[in-house]
C-alpha cells in the first residue's frame, strides 16, 4: 500500500439517516471516514461493531454523541472513544453545519 491523497469527490458517499457519510479509507487494519450533519438533524443509531473500537473527533461545529446510554457533548478539537458493540448516534446541536471524523480499527 502507498500514501496517497484522497478528497471529499473521491470518496464513497452514503447516508445515515440525514446523516452523509464519507467513506475515505478503508483497509484490513484501518476505517476512516466522516459524517456531516445540518442543525437539528440526528443521524440513524449505528448498531455498533463487535470487533472494533471506534474514535469520533469533532472537526467543526457542536454535535451530541450518544453512546448506549451515554451523551458526550463534543466542540471542536474533542474526540470520544467508542467500545466494541457500543450502539451509538450523532445529533447536531449547534447553528452551524457539524463534521465529524471517525475511525475503526481493526476494519470490519
Amino acid at each position: 500500500m502507498n500514501s496517497e491523497i484522497k478528497r471529499p469527490s473521491d470518496t464513497k458517499i452514503f447516508m445515515e439517516g440525514p446523516e452523509v457519510c464519507r467513506l475515505y479509507y478503508k483497509t484490513e487494519k484501518l476505517t476512516f471516514g466522516s459524517s456531516q450533519l445540518n442543525p437539528g438533524q440526528t443521524g440513524a443509531v449505528d448498531k455498533g461493531h463487535p470487533n472494533s473500537h471506534e474514535v469520533f473527533f469533532c472537526v467543526r461545529g457542536t454535535v451530541l454523541l450518544m453512546v448506549g446510554d451515554k451523551y458526550y457533548e463534543m466542540h471542536e478539537g474533542d474526540a470520544v472513544l467508542v467500545p466494541p458493540s457500543e450502539p451509538h448516534q450523532l445529533t447536531n446541536m449547534g447553528l452551524d453545519v457539524a463534521l465529524v471524523t471517525w475511525s475503526l480499527a481493526p476494519s470490519e
